[in-house]
């Protein structure tokens, strides 16, 4: 394994000293490390297309080589940025991106990580990005670095550094704040489903609202049928919801969604709020991390997504703290002309033994389907 503190320094003596992305579950350590040792040449970005524009910035500023991180299922939110901006053909842009590689053939992974890991190296070539996958052992690590830098500052390019599960040594950080909210997110799950009603729909975002959403359905023996669980397409679940509504304007289509995913594509409130979906209703659970990945702070708890949403044209919009407010809320919320949004504040973190759903994304598909057609 790799010691976070060594790879940082690596990365300083080779002038790479400004770091941007969205974290990833096998790249928490080295990130929060960075962290808590970068100060202000850190930042957490909505998004990962997001990050590589930053880096891009600075570069433009300083001449160095900035690094980007993110997890490989992020690839799909750099491409644009990456070959129309950083590209040899553009701007000619240098850039360190690390890459957790989540679903690498041969390892064992969740199904929406599977397909992506397979195609994560045949992206970076048809990008024309040269790549290494960075080495446990510290040597050999510090020669990719060597390599990949080298080759970003000569040629003027975007390079990449594939990283495996359990590359980077095991990191407590040390500048998280805690959040003092009173309910976990799985209690205002918990309290928001039993609110709602057998006829309406639900979109859960990805990571652990969908797992404790499926949970909640387990303890409760309601069965699966009434939810889409987004296991990917981080940021897209409102969208989703979205046009579930359009579709279906007599039945009330409620999106589950976090902080970070909201952040991560936030002009999707915009357009729900122009198209004035009267049965869209949003709940966001905001805790200010990233809890699925690690628990990396994001910009949730500076913000105010109840403002934002208004001036997006939403009718209402709510903000809920305490548990004995939260189901007479979601009533209000339920029987609200929408779009309209209801945020709850909860505690960051989650059980340590959360399950995942047993049945395949294929099986929640088409029974939610079938419910719909209901």
């Amino acid at each position: 394994m790799i010691r976070n503190e060594d790879f940082f320094d690596w990365l300083v003596t080779r002038g790479v000293d400004f770091y941007a992305g969205v974290p990833d579950s096998l790249l928490k350590s080295v990130c929060f490390y960075m962290s808590d040792h970068a100060g202000d040449k850190h930042v957490v970005a909505a998004n990962e297309g997001g990050a590589v524009a930053l880096a891009c910035g600075y570069h433009l500023a300083t001449g160095k080589i900035p690094l980007v991180y993110l997890q490989n299922s992020g690839q799909g939110n750099t491409i644009n940025p990456l070959l129309s901006l950083a590209d040899g053909g553009v701007y000619s842009i240098p850039l360190l991106l690390l890459i957790g590689w989540r679903g690498e053939p041969g390892t064992k992974d969740e199904p929406q990580h599977v397909k992506q890991g397979k195609v994560t190296v045949s992206l970076l070539e048809a990008m024309d990005i040269p790549y290494r996958v960075l080495a446990s052992e510290p040597g050999a690590a510090r020669n990719c670095l060597d390599e990949l830098v080298a080759i970003a500052a000569a040629e003027s390019r975007p390079v990449a550094l594939l990283v495996r599960n359990n590359t980077f040594e095991p990191y407590q950080p040390t500048g998280q704040a805690a959040t003092d909210f009173e309910m976990t997110r799985e209690q205002a799950i918990e309290a928001v489903v039993t609110a709602l009603g057998e006829t309406d729909a639900i979109v859960s975002t990805t990571g652990k609202i969908s797992r404790e959403l499926y949970e909640c359905r387990d303890r409760a023996g309601h069965g699966h049928q009434r939810e889409f669980l987004t296991v990917g397409s981080m940021g897209h679940a409102s969208q989703i919801a979205m046009g579930i509504a359009l579709a279906k304007p007599d039945r009330q289509v409620f999106c589950l969604d976090g902080d970070g995913a909201m952040l991560m594509h936030m002009g999707g409130a915009a357009i729900v709020g122009a198209a004035g979906v009267a049965n869209f209703k949003h709940v966001i659970f905001n805790n200010g991390v990233h809890d699925s990945v690690g628990g990396m702070a994001t910009a949730g708890l500076r913000v105010s997504f109840t403002e934002i949403v208004k001036a997006c044209g939403y009718t209402e919009a709510w903000r809920v703290e305490r548990r004995e407010n939260l189901a007479e809320t979601v009533g209000q919320l339920r029987s609200a002309q929408g779009p309209a949004m209801l945020e709850v504040m909860v505690q960051k973190g989650a059980r340590t033994n959360l399950g995942r759903p047993k049945t395949s994304p294929i099986e929640n598909k088409m029974a939610f389907i079938e419910f719909l057609s209901q």
